[in-house]
């Protein structure tokens, strides 16, 4: 495992300036609406973690950033490539944010227990700091119809894409801060008919039945649990077949109900407004983030 990139920018608390304490007896006296504003306010009282999973480039880095524009702490995940991950922490505390990387191999046994590890090595003095946001971005996207497909591959992209949120999320439970937020990050693959990525299909429809039944589980502690389904978007994963086409981006664009191809932002900025406060109510839903693709 490569070793974790580090860098803190005002990691020590995020103060809300209009927050002030409640004594016991005004708390008493208040309505559940009060509540729910001071609870609001007071999440600018202490770091708040954000991990993000796949986070060095693409939709990824766009979350993280987003993130950290938002007050979190973000943890950017990454599998090898140490200095885009680097290049993503930069940007953040370079715009007054907070970040530090870390690096760990979802398609390695033991997943869930060798991705805190990892991430408790990098955070320093965050590390026994609760996970208020945990986003399941990280995915590999093989091509291949069924008759075509390597049957080592297709394991080896279930492990990435199903298997290891799976794990990690079960070795996240005790960290995650009650009143926390997970996302998932799905694929509109799941309700278009892509026969040549039938093995990432399965795997995000996957987690797409992941994200109701915990989203039940978790609801007790007050967890939010949703998926987010972008359709193609313009990242690197995709610059070998995309980028330098216009004809087959106008081509994508005209599926689009809102004519053009997605952008990381487009999906960051869902995923942010899932994580916050106003969406506390929103729970076990997959939310469409693809511009009406194919409608």
């Amino acid at each position: 495992m490569a070793a974790a990139t580090r860098a803190w920018k005002g990691v020590a608390s995020h103060q809300h300036p209009n927050t002030a304490p409640i004594r016991g007896d005004r708390k008493a006296i208040m309505s559940d609406t009060d509540l729910r504003n001071i609870e609001a306010l007071n999440t600018h009282e202490s770091d708040r973690i954000a991990v993000v999973t796949g986070a060095s480039r693409g939709i990824g880095a766009a979350i993280a950033g987003r993130l950290a524009a938002d007050g979190y702490t973000v943890a950017v995940h990454y599998r090898q490539d140490s200095a885009a991950a680097a290049g993503v922490v930069e940007k953040i505390i370079a715009a007054g944010g907070a970040a530090f990387c870390f690096a760990a191999d979802l398609a390695a046994p033991e997943t869930g227990t060798a991705f805190w590890a990892a991430y408790d090595a990098a955070a320093g003095p965050l590390h026994d700091a609760p996970v208020r946001v945990l986003v399941n971005n990280a995915g590999v996207a093989l091509h291949g119809t069924i008759e075509e497909f390597d049957a080592g591959d297709f394991i080896r992209q279930q492990q990435i894409n199903t298997t290891a949120p799976f794990l990690i999320i079960q070795a996240a439970l005790p960290r995650l801060a009650d009143g926390g937020r997970i996302v998932n990050i799905s694929s509109a693959a799941t309700r278009v008919a892509l026969p040549d990525i039938i093995g990432y299909t399965m795997t995000k429809g996957a987690i797409d039945a992941l994200t109701l039944p915990l989203a039940q589980h978790l609801g007790p502690r007050r967890i939010t649990v949703n998926a987010v389904v972008p359709a193609t978007t313009d990242t690197d994963m995709n610059t070998s077949w995309l980028r330098g086409n216009p004809d087959l981006i106008a081509a994508i664009a005209a599926q689009n109900a809102l004519g053009r191809i997605g952008e990381p932002d487009d999906v960051a900025d869902v995923v942010a407004l899932l994580v916050s406060h106003d969406a506390r109510w929103i729970t076990g839903q997959v939310i469409d983030a693809t511009g009406g693709y194919r409608l």
